[in-house]
């Protein structure tokens, strides 16, 4: 047995504002959009989108390390989403980390690699 990718499952309650989301904020490619199942890449990750989201709060564990957490988090909430924790310095961690919630109710971490 041969493991082919590894891919990270959301809930979208609308596909299209879910494809738009990742697409336009974080410049994920779509690979396969429908209504029932998309694929979004960034180099070898792959975000997938599962239709039938209801919305409701669902923390995933997912997390995209950017030049500029402040100004990720800006463009996440024009498009849609919701900042639980605006971006705050973590020194221990080396990161700077925004809690965000995207417009389908999934949540997810933005950090900026602040060095030692």
């Amino acid at each position: 047995m041969k493991v082919e990718t590894g891919k990270f499952m959301l809930w979208a309650q609308d596909m299209d504002r879910a494809v738009a989301f990742y697409r336009d904020v974080f410049g994920l490619e779509p690979r396969f959009v429908n209504p029932h199942w998309s694929e979004l890449a960034f180099g070898d990750a792959v975000v997938a989108l599962h239709g039938g989201g209801t919305g409701e709060l669902n923390l995933t564990g997912l997390s995209f390390q950017v030049d500029d957490a402040d100004e990720a988090c800006r463009l996440a909430r024009e498009a849609g989403a919701t900042i639980r924790n605006e971006p705050e310095d973590r020194p221990r961690e080396c990161i700077r980390l925004a809690d965000v919630v995207d417009p389908e109710g999934n949540g997810f971490a933005i950090t900026t690699y602040i060095g030692d």
